[in-house]
Parts: structure tokens; C-alpha cells; sequence
């Protein structure tokens, strides 16, 4: 991970009714949560919980549950956690290690 807890942003195009609005407001989720924001290509042949894995986030932001399929979700709380603007959902990742305390490192978590 990162000095600063990086967030990915991303929508599918084709689920979005007004692209902009939505990357403006995933950009303000990710200010509000404390996140640097980068953005996943809109179009690419790599798989998006590849493109996190690689890219080292902490977090995917989406702006809304519709823009992921349910295997992608799936996939994906294995590497990050998702953030979704609307309605406002947080899922977390899986822990896989039983009988391991895992650290919460997000921001304003805790408080």
C-alpha cells in the first residue's frame, strides 16, 4: 500500500446516465473519505480486480452498486474495498486468515 490511502475510481459507461456528474461526484466521496483518487482506463482488456491488484489501492469507488456485476464485486473484496456514492454502501474485503487480527489502515475509520 501506499504513504496515502489511494482510492480507484470507475464507472461503466454504459451504466452511466450522465458520466461527468458521476465522476464528480466520486471524486468528492474520495475527498471526503480522505483518498487520493485515480482513474481505472475506461476501456481495457485487463480485468478491473487486476487492474486494482496492480495499481495498489485501497479502495474502489464506483457510483453505484448497478456499475459492477456480482462476480466482479466478488472478485474484487478479495483485493479492495468498494465504496459506492449512491445510495452510499461500503463493502469490505474478505479476510482469509483465521485467527488473525487484520489492521484496519482506512481513513477516518476509528473515530
Amino acid at each position: 500500500m501506499r504513504r496515502r490511502p489511494t482510492a480507484l475510481g470507475w464507472l461503466d459507461s454504459e451504466a452511466s446516465a450522465a458520466p461527468d456528474w458521476d465522476r464528480a461526484q466520486m471524486r468528492r466521496l474520495a475527498r471526503h473519505l480522505g483518498y487520493q483518487l485515480e482513474w481505472a482506463p475506461d476501456i481495457s482488456m485487463i480485468p478491473l480486480v487486476d487492474i486494482a491488484r496492480e495499481t495498489d489501492v485501497d479502495t474502489l469507488i464506483i457510483p453505484a452498486p448497478h456499475h459492477l456485476d456480482a462476480l466482479a464485486l466478488n472478485a474484487l473484496l478479495s483485493v479492495v474495498d468498494v465504496e459506492s456514492v449512491l445510495p452510499r454502501l461500503s463493502f469490505h474485503r474478505w479476510t482469509l486468515s483465521a485467527g488473525h487480527t487484520v489492521t484496519d489502515h482506512r481513513p477516518n475509520r476509528g473515530r
